[in-house]
């Protein structure tokens, strides 16, 4: 599937940020980047929490809950960055399908299953929002490169939950 054009001349305004109008443009979309992917890896962890079966069903349907609560608020965070930029949030199912960069979620059932693709989905995760981390940091833009270390933190200690049931 071809990815959208996430950003052109209908899709970013003028603002009075003091950031370069270069440095919004690729800031937008790297945000726009970033909001596809959290919003598919939101989904992805709900998929995995509705269709989890087997002997762990209970406290993987519970952890995946859990996990998949602290990712939604940052799809409104990320997405209100881009309009602050002065660019409009690329934030509907369908574009976030055409644009993410995760793997597709495959149809199963099995508890064990469920959590090697829910941990392979957060780890690439947090490693793009690592890169984000550093492309916005080079882009002088202090408050995303903060907005990204918070979600960071949050996303690696999920990861930590996630890995744990498989460790051991």
């Amino acid at each position: 599937m071809a990815k959208t054009k996430l950003i052109d001349e209908q899709t970013t305004f003028n603002t009075k940020i003091d950031i370069k109008p270069e440095a919004r443009k690729e800031l937008i979309e790297l945000l726009n980047q970033q909001l596809a992917d959290t919003s598919d890896l939101y989904s992805q962890t709900k998929q995995a929490h509705w269709n989890v079966k087997g002997m762990e069903f209970q406290q993987l349907h519970e952890l995946f809950d859990k996990v998949a609560e602290k990712v939604e608020p940052y799809i409104d965070t990320i997405a209100e960055r881009v309009t602050t930029l002065g660019g409009v949030a690329m934030g509907t199912n369908r574009m976030s399908a055409a644009n993410s960069t995760l793997s597709e979620y495959p149809l199963i059932s099995d508890g064990k299953a469920h959590l090697e693709a829910v941990v392979e989905r957060f780890a690439a995760y947090a490693a793009s929002t690592r890169a984000a981390i550093r492309r916005s940091d080079e882009l002088d833009d202090p408050t995303t490169t903060d907005m990204f270390t918070d979600i960071s933190r949050d996303v690696d200690l999920s990861l930590y939950f996630l890995e744990s049931h498989l460790q051991g």
